[in-house]
């Protein structure tokens, strides 16, 4: 059965991932383990309390393992309106499953709806659920592009991300400036030149 409009008022509007079952405790463990494997010394003043802290870390940045993206775009709305629609630089953080460093970015989504138009709040969230966890970015534009597909069965969806990874900045070639860009098309966005033409313009203008 389809969820309308009026039965949004039992979904509050901010919604945050319920806790998971992180193991702090054998988080700490392991970073003490890394501290001592690196020449440090854990019990140091200025490091006996960072294996509690990254704990906790971890446990906020990884919370997108416990929390199902599907849920935030479960309530619609019924509008019959047939044109793009779009939302720019959603900014996102994630973290690199290669390396454990962070990447962080903007997406941009749009989609042509068929008669369903969800709140913008919860493609921010569609975002922030998928980042939240070990990730890399091609995987991450196209879960975003399959769920909006899915969930709200829109004519079209496309999903452009721009990211700077710490793997590329801090490390290996170091190339501070250099931003990755990946996109996911789906439907007609994908299948008719003019509508892809015009959605591409809209995620790149950048005015």
């Amino acid at each position: 059965m389809d969820t309308k409009v009026d039965e949004m008022s039992r979904i509050p509007e901010e919604e945050e991932p319920k806790p998971g079952p992180i193991d702090h405790a054998r988080i700490e463990r392991a970073v003490r383990e890394i501290l001592i494997a690196v020449g440090e010394d854990p019990d140091r003043e200025g490091l006996r309390d960072t294996p509690k802290r990254v704990a906790r870390m971890y446990a906020e940045v990884f919370a997108g393992m416990y929390d199902d993206p599907e849920r935030y775009v479960q309530t619609f709305f019924s509008e019959q309106y047939d044109e793009l629609i779009v939302l720019r630089d959603i900014p996102f953080y994630s973290f690199c499953e290669h390396h454990l460093l962070p990447f962080e970015g903007k997406a941009h989504v749009a989609y042509l709806p068929n008669g369903r138009v969800v709140g913008l709040s919860k493609l921010a969230r569609v975002v922030d659920a998928f980042a939240r966890r070990p990730q890399v970015q091609e995987r991450l534009t196209m879960q975003i592009a399959d769920l909006l597909t899915k969930s709200l069965q829109a004519k079209g969806v496309a999903v452009v991300m721009e990211a700077k990874h710490a793997c590329m900045t801090c490390r290996g070639v170091k190339k501070p400036n250099s931003v990755m860009i990946t996109s996911a098309v789906r439907g007609i966005c994908r299948s008719d030149a003019r509508t892809r033409a015009e959605v591409m313009s809209l995620l790149h203008n950048q005015h």
